[in-house]
């Protein structure tokens, strides 16, 4: 069972939970239904550890060329292809079940365009034929935010859409960061992340682009959702923090300051995210 339960990617699954949970509270304008958000947040859980899943099964090739990668599951052998691929089809089934049954079609189907994006979209057409995999390919874990909206509202609204491109702009500096770490193993593999094929001054530049543009986003969303003040006070701040851990990055482009950067990504969205429910809460 903790070989399948690794299928899922948990850890990526965490932070995608991070930011369902505030366009609950957005969508609700205030607490959400206790039901709805343990249904949301569980459903949510299932899809995206199925598309994870699935991403494994179609990559067990390329995982044994990385040394990130090579101890999983699938790709030593300890669950084969076919039964990982069962594993992933029945929790991301199991997923829509929960979504149809406890909140509404929209979610559902949101959900469902999700996954498919994820495997098709992303795993499949994009991540090895284009350097700009993750800036397309990350519009999959820009749906939680949506789904978060559509699961209490069964619609969607200018917030939601603004916390999506947040999260559209966020994602490539952060998985940038990652590839910088990790460039010799993408290599190996032969995807053709950002750091891999363009020199490292060019990916520093379109990390600036994507980062001021989530920078912008981040405080229209609070200014769209009407939240207090003070949470774009914070939210500066916590900017400032990320754009400096950048500027080392761009000053000294190495692997210890990619992977800071990495981490000081994850730290902004987690606090950014738990800013918002607070913000929904005292409003």
């Amino acid at each position: 069972m903790k070989n399948y339960i690794t299928l899922m990617k948990l850890r990526v699954v965490e932070l995608l939970l991070v930011t369902t949970l505030p366009a609950l509270f957005l969508a609700s304008d205030g607490m959400p239904d206790i039901g709805v958000t343990f249904w949301s947040l569980f459903g949510g859980a299932l899809a995206a550890g199925g598309a994870n899943a699935f991403n494994m099964v179609i990559e067990a090739k390329s995982d044994q060329l990385m040394k990130r990668t090579s101890q999983r599951p699938i790709a030593t052998g300890v669950i084969s292809r076919n039964s990982g691929l069962v594993f992933a089809a029945i929790i991301s089934l199991l997923s829509l079940i929960i979504f149809y049954i406890f909140t509404t079609p929209l979610a559902t189907l949101l959900t469902a365009l999700a996954i498919i994006f994820y495997v098709f979209g992303y795993t499949i057409a994009l991540k090895k034929h284009t350097s700009q995999n993750i800036v397309w390919g990350g519009i999959a874990g820009c749906m939680p935010v949506l789904i978060g909206q559509a699961a209490v509202t069964n619609s969607l609204t200018l917030t939601s859409w603004l916390f999506f491109l947040l999260i559209f702009f966020w994602t490539p500096p952060h998985f940038w960061a990652l590839a910088v770490r990790y460039k010799e193993d993408y290599q190996a593999a032969g995807i053709p992340m950002l750091p891999v094929v363009a020199p490292i001054k060019s990916v520093i530049n379109q990390m600036w682009f994507h980062s001021l543009a989530m920078a912008v986003v981040s405080l229209l969303v609070i200014s769209s959702a009407n939240l207090p003040i003070w949470l774009s006070v914070i939210t500066l701040l916590l900017i400032v923090g990320w754009k400096r851990q950048l500027i080392k990055l761009t000053k000294q482009p190495t692997e210890v300051n990619a992977g800071k950067l990495f981490q000081a990504s994850i730290i902004f969205l987690s606090i950014y995210s738990f800013l918002l429910v607070i913000g929904v809460l005292l409003k």
